[in-house]
């Protein structure tokens, strides 16, 4: 249900848009995010943001990433700006949702950026 799209290879200090679109319907969103994954680490949270519009980041990509949702296309976005080789990972966007008592986790398949230094 989430199709994650435009990592790719960039030069340290540049830009990639990611964009996360959601087909289908699910209900009583409590959060969306972008998490990511680099060689040999384990996965960490980039940034979130709530169903109330509050977002999150990581420390480390503070003043440089930008997440934000088009209700109307469904879709999710994380505008990345000077990027760090260390930057480099496979990216994967992700719907946590209310069923009950219960929270359900969604997730994209994911997208590799790579930042060459």
């Amino acid at each position: 249900q989430l199709q994650a799209s435009g990592g790719g290879l960039v030069q340290a200090g540049g830009s990639l848009r990611l964009s996360c679109e959601t087909t289908g319907r699910i209900s009583a969103v409590n959060a969306r995010g972008w998490y990511r994954r680099a060689p040999g680490k384990e996965r960490e949270l980039v940034a979130t943001l709530t169903a109330s519009g509050r977002t999150n980041y990581a420390d480390s990509v503070k003043g440089r990433f930008t997440i934000s949702r088009d209700s109307a296309k469904n879709t999710l976005y994380l505008q990345m700006n000077d990027l760090k080789p260390e930057d480099t990972a496979v990216y994967y966007c992700n719907t946590e949702a209310w069923r009950g008592s219960n929270v359900d986790n969604y997730w994209g398949q994911g997208t590799l950026v790579t930042v060459s230094s």
